[in-house]
C-alpha cells in the first residue's frame, strides 16, 4: 500500500452530565438507519469506528445486553467488506451501575468485552475506551462530565481505571480472538506558553502522553511525571500493574483538531474573561494557540511525527473533523491527509486517516454539557428527511481512490493558515478598534461571480467569501446587467466563474405595483437569462426568491413543496422567476428567504427600529403579520455551504422561528436594553402599504431542519455585532 487507507467514524459520545446521559447516536438518528452503512461504504472507506457502547447495550444490568442493533449492523458491515473497529466507551463513564471512579470499573468493562467477543468472534479491532486521557481531564480535572471531579487525584484515578479497563478488556477479547488488535486513541494537543508559565506547559506536555505511556508500561520511577503522580496520592503498586503487564496498542490513534494546541498567558487582561483560569500559583488565560498572532501554527505532521518518534508504533489519524464552514472542513481533511502521507513518505508506518464525523456532531461547542441543538455537519448532513451528502463526500471518495481532490473551495488555504486566524495579536488591540476591512480576492484563482455590488446581499456575499477564503468577483449593473442577454453572455464568458450568485434584483415591494415591468425584468427575466447562460456552461447558479410567493392562508410554516399563490406584483414576479430558472437550469439553487436584518447595512427593519428607539422615538409595527426574519450572515453562509455541496432546487432559508413585526421590534429592543414600551403595535392596514401582503408567511423546511440557527440566537449575535461596531 503506497498511501494510507481512509477510515470512517460516527460521532457516538454518550457522556453523563449529573444524572443525564447525552447520546450523540440518538441525536443523529444513526441507529435507526441501517442504510447509513451502505452510504459509508460507498465512499470507499476500509474501516469504520463502530460504537457498541456499554451504556447503550447494557444500561440497566450487565446480564441484560440488547444485541439487536449490533447484530444487524455488524452483519451488514461484514457483507459490505468494511472492517469494524469496535468501541465500548466513548467519553462516557459507563452504565449507572459503575463509574470512572469505581474500583471495579475495569473488571465490569472486561466482562462486557468478553460477552461481545464471544458473540462476534470474527471482529479483530477494538478501541475499548476512546480518548482516556481527554475523558479523564474533562471528568476528573475540569468537572465538565460525570463524576464532575476537579482535582489531580481524581484525574489520575480515572485515567488508571480507564487504562486498566482497556488492558482487561483486551485480555478478555484476545482470549476469544488472539488476533484482535488494540487501536488506542487520544488527543495529543500541545501546550505553548509565556516564559513565566513554562513550568505549567512542561507539566501539560508530559501529561498528554500519559495514557499511551501507561499502556506501554513506561510509567516507572524514571518517568518524568512519576513524582507528581505519587505526590497526588497514587500508590506505586497501582502503577506497577501496568508497568509489569503492559497492553501496548497495535495502532496509535491520534485524534487531532486545529484547536488541540493551547497557549497559556498570565497577561489575562489581553483575553476575554471566559477563558481565564489558573493553577493556584498563577492566574492565566487558556486559549487556542492558532488564534494568537505571536504563536506559529504547529502543523499536523509535527504532532504525528512526535508520536511516531516516541513510540515507533503504527499510527492512524482516528479523528479528523473541524466544526466550521464546508470549505474549511474540506481543507482541514486535505491538510490532515497531506500530513499523514508526508510522514509516511518519511518512512513512518501511518496506516489511515479517519473521516470524523461522517454524520456530524451535536453540541460540541459546549463540550457536550448542554443540549442546545448546535449541529456541525460532517460528510453527511442529517437535518433533512435522510442524510444528505455534503461536498466532503467528494473529497473522501477522491482520497479513497487515490485521486487528488479538485474542488474549487480547495484553491485557498484553511483559515488556520490565513491572517484571519488571529484573534489575539502580539500587541493587544482594544475591543473598540476599527474592524478589519475586507479586500477583493486574489486574482488568478477560480472565482464565484456575484451580482448586486450595491446591494445588501451582494456586499454580504463578498464579505463572507473573503472571510472564508473563497475567491470572488463582485460586479455591478454597469458590468453585468442581468436582464440584458448580451451583457450576461459577455460577463459569464469573460470571467469563466465556477459558480454564479445572483444577489441583484428589484426589491421595492410597494413600488412594484406600478412598476410591474421593472420588477419582472429584475426578478424573473434577469435570473432566467443567468440560468440559461450558466446551464450552457455547466456552471452552478444561486438566486433568491421570497416568502411573498405565498398567499398567507396557511397557519403553519410554508415548506418548499407547498404551492405558490402570490398576492402582489412582487410575489408574482418572484414566482415566475423561480419557475423559469429551474426550467432553464436543472442545477440551479433557488433560495426563498424573508425579512432581512444584519449588521452591515443601515436600512433593514431591525436596524432602523433600534436607531429610532435609541433616540427615544416611538416605533409603529404590524402586529397582525407573521414572518420569519433572516439574519443576513446566516443566510449567506448557509447558501454558500449549499452551493459548495451542489444542492439544487428550491430551499427555504430563514432563521427558525416566526414572529410579528411588532414582536420582532420588542425582542430587538430588549436585547439592546432599549424601552420596548416605545414599540406601538398596529394593524398592517394602518401602515399605508400599497402592495397586498400575506398575513402569514413564515418559512419552514422539509429539506434541512436546523440549517439556519434559531431566530433568538441570530438576534443575540446581531446585538453583539452592533455593540462592537
Amino acid at each position: 500500500m503506497d498511501r494510507p487507507e481512509i477510515w470512517g467514524g460516527v460521532e457516538c459520545t454518550v457522556n453523563r452530565v449529573d444524572d443525564r446521559y447525552l447520546d450523540q447516536l440518538e441525536r443523529s438518528g444513526h441507529t435507526q438507519r441501517l442504510d447509513d452503512l451502505d452510504r459509508f461504504a460507498a465512499l470507499g472507506i476500509k474501516a469504520l469506528r463502530f460504537p457498541a457502547l456499554w451504556e447503550r447495550l447494557a444500561p440497566e444490568s450487565p446480564d441484560a445486553i440488547d444485541w439487536r442493533w449490533t447484530d444487524a449492523a455488524l452483519t451488514r458491515l461484514r457483507a459490505l467488506g468494511v472492517r469494524p473497529i469496535v468501541g465500548f466507551v466513548h467519553h462516557g463513564s459507563g452504565p449507572r451501575y459503575t463509574s470512572l471512579l469505581d474500583d471495579a470499573f475495569a473488571d465490569k468493562l472486561a466482562r462486557y468485552a468478553r460477552c461481545f467477543a464471544e458473540r462476534y468472534p470474527w471482529v479483530d479491532a477494538y478501541t475499548p475506551i476512546n480518548e482516556p486521557l481527554t475523558t479523564a481531564r474533562f471528568s476528573g480535572l475540569y468537572g465538565l462530565w460525570y463524576p464532575h471531579a476537579r482535582d489531580s487525584l481524581s484525574f489520575l484515578r480515572i485515567l488508571l481505571n480507564e487504562c486498566r479497563g482497556i488492558a482487561a478488556a483486551m485480555r478478555e477479547v484476545r482470549a476469544v480472538n488472539p488476533r484482535a488488535q488494540l487501536v488506542q486513541t487520544d488527543d495529543l494537543g500541545r501546550t505553548l506558553s509565556t516564559p513565566r508559565l513554562a513550568y505549567q506547559a512542561k507539566l501539560e506536555n508530559e501529561r498528554r502522553w500519559l495514557a499511551f505511556d501507561l499502556l506501554t508500561g513506561r510509567v516507572g520511577r524514571s518517568h518524568a511525571l512519576y513524582r507528581w503522580i505519587r505526590k497526588a496520592g497514587i500508590e506505586a503498586r497501582e502503577l506497577d500493574v501496568l508497568r509489569c503487564t503492559p497492553c501496548p496498542p497495535d495502532i496509535l490513534g491520534i485524534n487531532h483538531y486545529i484547536t488541540s494546541n493551547r497557549y497559556i498567558d498570565e497577561r489575562v487582561a489581553n483575553y476575554p474573561q471566559r477563558i481565564h483560569g489558573g493553577n493556584g500559583r498563577h492566574r492565566y488565560a487558556d486559549v487556542e494557540a492558532v488564534r494568537v498572532g505571536s504563536i506559529p501554527v504547529v502543523p499536523p505532521v509535527a504532532v504525528l511525527r512526535e508520536a511516531w518518534e516516541r513510540y515507533r508504533l503504527p499510527l492512524a489519524v482516528t479523528e479528523a473533523h473541524i466544526g466550521c464552514t464546508r470549505d474549511e472542513q474540506m481543507r482541514w481533511l486535505v491538510d490532515i491527509w497531506s500530513a499523514a502521507t508526508a510522514l509516511r513518505d518519511e518512512g513512518a508506518d501511518v496506516r489511515a486517516v479517519t473521516v470524523w464525523s461522517l454524520l456530524g456532531a451535536f453540541d460540541w461547542d459546549s463540550l457536550v454539557t448542554r443540549d442546545r441543538g448546535h449541529y456541525e455537519p460532517g460528510a453527511f448532513d442529517v437535518r433533512g428527511a435522510e442524510p444528505r451528502p455534503t461536498a466532503l463526500c467528494g473529497v473522501v471518495r477522491a482520497l479513497a481512490s487515490g485521486v487528488q481532490p479538485d474542488h474549487l473551495a480547495l484553491d485557498s488555504p484553511g483559515w488556520w493558515r490565513r491572517p484571519h486566524r488571529v484573534l489575539y495579536p502580539t500587541r493587544w488591540t482594544a475591543p473598540d478598534a476599527p474592524a478589519q476591512q475586507f479586500a477583493p480576492s486574489v486574482t488568478g484563482k477560480r472565482e464565484i461571480l456575484i451580482t448586486g455590488a450595491r446591494g445588501t446581499l451582494g456586499t454580504a456575499f463578498a464579505r463572507l467569501c473573503e472571510q472564508r477564503g473563497l475567491a470572488y468577483r463582485l460586479v455591478d449593473r454597469q458590468t453585468l446587467d442581468i436582464a440584458d442577454a448580451e451583457s450576461v453572455e459577455r460577463a459569464v464568458a469573460a470571467y469563466s466563474p465556477w459558480a454564479v450568485i445572483n444577489a441583484a434584483g428589484y426589491c421595492r415591494v410597494d413600488d412594484a405595483e406600478r412598476e410591474r415591468d421593472a420588477c419582472r425584468r429584475g426578478n424573473a427575466l434577469g435570473p432566467t437569462l443567468l440560468a440559461r447562460a450558466c446551464a450552457q456552461r455547466g456552471v452552478p447558479l444561486v438566486t433568491f426568491s421570497s416568502d411573498l410567493v405565498f398567499d398567507g392562508r396557511s397557519r403553519s410554516p410554508y415548506r418548499e413543496s407547498d404551492g405558490v399563490a402570490p398576492l402582489c406584483v412582487y410575489g408574482h414576479c418572484k414566482a415566475e422567476g423561480e419557475k423559469d430558472v429551474l426550467e432553464a437550469h436543472s442545477g440551479a439553487l433557488v433560495v426563498r428567504t424573508s425579512a432581512f436584518f444584519g449588521p452591515w447595512d443601515e436600512y433593514n427593519f431591525v436596524t432602523m427600529t433600534l436607531r429610532r428607539l435609541a433616540s427615544g422615538a416611538r416605533v409603529t409595527a404590524a402586529e397582525d403579520m407573521t414572518v420569519s426574519p433572516t439574519y443576513v450572515p446566516d443566510l449567506v453562509n448557509a447558501s454558500l455551504d449549499l452551493l459548495i455541496d451542489g444542492a439544487t432546487g428550491i430551499w427555504h432559508l430563514a432563521n427558525q422561528g416566526a414572529t410579528s413585526w411588532a414582536d420582532l421590534a420588542r425582542r430587538s429592543a430588549d436585547l439592546r436594553g432599549y424601552d420596548a414600551e416605545l414599540v406601538v403595535p398596529v394593524a398592517s392596514s394602518t401602515l399605508g402599504l400599497t402592495a397586498p401582503r400575506p398575513v402569514y408567511s413564515a418559512l419552514g423546511t422539509e429539506r434541512g431542519n436546523g440549517i439556519m440557527p434559531p431566530l433568538e440566537a441570530a438576534l443575540e449575535r446581531y446585538a453583539a455585532e452592533c455593540a462592537l461596531a
